[in-house]
């Protein structure tokens, strides 16, 4: 009888553990992940090379009429600086992921962060990958 309770439970963590994958493979391969709200900076992966991230960050930020007021980039890492005619600083970090993908944190405001700022620029990038 335990036995049989055991291998049925086993069978079920193992159902849900496979369901489990088959919801990431089927998230990575739609292309974009969901945007998550951690810390204050709004982040999500792209299926996009890291160049190709970087221009897209920097025409959203053109595209909503803010000039890139600071560019850092590092072998891996490129964060872009910027602020909102309010005073709102902006920082956007590309990071490379993978050859063929970036993920992406846009956070809005120094002390309180703006998401739904966040997610505007966020959004604009995106549409130009």
């Amino acid at each position: 009888m335990y036995k049989k309770i055991t291998v049925f439970i086993l069978s079920g963590l193992l159902l849900l553990n496979i369901y489990g994958c088959f919801t990431l493979f089927v998230g990575a391969a739609a292309g974009t992940g969901t945007a998550v709200w951690l810390s204050g900076k709004l982040a999500q992966e792209f299926n996009a090379p890291y160049e190709r991230t970087i221009n897209a960050a920097q025409k959203a930020l053109r595209s909503l009429k803010l000039e890139v007021r600071k560019e850092s980039k590092q072998a891996n890492i490129t964060q872009l600086k910027s602020k909102y005619s309010n005073g709102k600083e902006i920082w956007i970090d590309v990071r490379k992921v993978t050859d063929s993908s970036s993920k992406v944190e846009v956070r809005v405001g120094a002390v309180s962060s703006d998401k739904e700022a966040a997610t505007k620029i966020l959004n604009r990038i995106q549409s130009y990958l």
